[in-house]
């Protein structure tokens, strides 16, 4: 069946345009575009879109799902219903699970489960076994089950000769390593970036220069090995240099960034809401609008949630002791959205960076309006405003930032391969 997009706002992160037109979907694939005022194929079902913005479906890099272990605080199911509440029309699944995705047996058991799922699901496995630092996986076998990336998470390995070798390993099958960039002695156990803010608290801090030095360490052997390597977090100024000067020496790196890095800043932490607890820790507002402006220059190519949903029980401590991380796959769009109300970036920028980027680092045919492209839509008002209540999220756990926030954009509806999983007829 033909689907025809009319009176669409198209943003196309491809050609970096904005503008009116319409968009023919045939069997699940973008087939062709037009413009304003072309008519729709004889027997196609018409979408007015009124105007509204019409844009590839979010790639959301870097999600935590509760299976297995933690079922509890977010189920494939409920993933993929908040997704498809979002835009996120893609998945890329964490390890960092109970156990975690180490085995192909435990990859084999989560692509089955992800299965419930409304949206794509795709997974990365752990790069050492356990996420221990200490044995590599079977990085052959889980490649060729579909894992599209290794890494142990927040987890750095410290082992450098291990890491070589899985950067060696890694090169040879052609396998992307997704690194953590910290020097974990001086991060361990920090909630907070070092300064007067975090002193004034009490809040136990971390200098930004730990993820200078990680990431400097990090590139020095990509540089020795030549892997495929991102990074998962750039996080503060400091570390931009080094991005930079790896891309002019030919090294195959890119980097990312979470949503709550580039919107909130370490005075958010205020009354000490342990929602605003995150790893690594928020940045100072110069920070934030360094990374900003990287993503607007490209020397940062993924913007992502980082969903990571915990339990009532696992933040309700001291801040210190609380848990980290917030849901995002609901509020990963609206949050972006205030980037480009302040005039920080444009809508194609934001969807380069959310769509575009993470689907072609990993090797995926989503993130484009053109044709042949899968039809992984979102159609939102980038100005309507809402009030963000947690408690209306379809994630399981409800720990956001952006609780009680004053938010625009809206999604109207989503659809993956041309079937709609979120709006009026889902």
């Amino acid at each position: 069946m033909d689907q025809f997009f009319t009176n669409a706002r198209l943003i196309d992160p491809e050609t970096q345009t904005d503008e009116i037109g319409s968009l023919l979907v045939r069997d699940g694939t973008i087939v062709g575009r037009g413009g304003p005022g072309d008519a729709a194929p004889e027997g196609a079902t018409v979408i007015d879109c009124d105007g509204r913005a019409l844009a590839p479906g979010i790639v959301d890099w870097g999600v935590k799902i509760g299976e297995p272990g933690e079922r509890h605080k977010e189920s494939f199911r409920s993933a993929g219903l908040a997704a498809a509440g979002g835009g996120v029309t893609t998945i890329i699944a964490r390890p960092d699970t109970l156990p975690p995705i180490d085995t192909p047996e435990a990859l084999e058991f989560v692509a089955r489960r992800a299965a419930d799922a409304p949206v794509n699901i795709h997974h990365m496995a752990a790069l050492t076994k356990s996420r221990e630092g200490r044995e590599m996986v079977e990085i052959g076998f889980l490649t060729d089950l579909g894992a599209v990336a290794f890494t142990d998470g927040v987890r750095v390995v410290r082992d450098t000769k291990l890491l070589t070798r899985c950067m060696t390993y890694a090169r040879g099958l052609n396998a992307l390593i997704v690194g953590h960039p910290q020097e974990a002695g001086l991060s361990a156990g920090a909630a907070a970036t070092s300064g007067k803010f975090a002193s004034l608290y009490g809040i136990p801090a971390v200098s930004p220069m730990a993820e200078v030095m990680g990431l400097d360490r990090d590139l020095a052997l990509v540089t020795m090995t030549g892997c495929r390597w991102h990074a998962d977090q750039i996080t503060t100024a400091a570390s931009l240099p080094a991005l930079e000067r790896a891309r002019k020496a030919g090294l195959d790196v890119t980097a990312g960034i979470s949503i709550h890095h580039l919107t909130l800043n370490e005075f958010d932490v205020g009354d000490y809401r342990t929602f605003f607890r995150f790893t690594p820790p928020l940045r100072s507002e110069d920070d934030r609008q360094a990374m900003v402006q990287a993503v607007a220059d490209g020397v940062i190519d993924v913007i992502a949630s980082f969903h990571t949903p915990q339990d009532e029980e696992s933040k309700r401590l001291p801040f210190e002791a609380a848990a980290p991380g917030a849901v995002g796959l609901q509020t990963l769009l609206p949050a972006a959205l205030r980037l480009y109300h302040q005039g920080g970036l444009s809508l194609p920028q934001l969807f380069r960076a959310m769509s575009l980027n993470p689907a072609r680092r990993l090797g995926l045919s989503a993130g484009r309006l053109s044709e042949g492209a899968p039809a992984d839509l979102i159609l939102f008002d980038p100005d309507a405003p809402f009030l963000m209540d947690r408690f209306a999220l379809l994630s399981k756990s409800k720990n956001t930032p952006f609780d009680g926030a004053r938010m625009q954009g809206r999604v109207m509806g989503t659809w993956v391969a041309g079937r709609r999983v979120f709006g009026e007829s889902a």
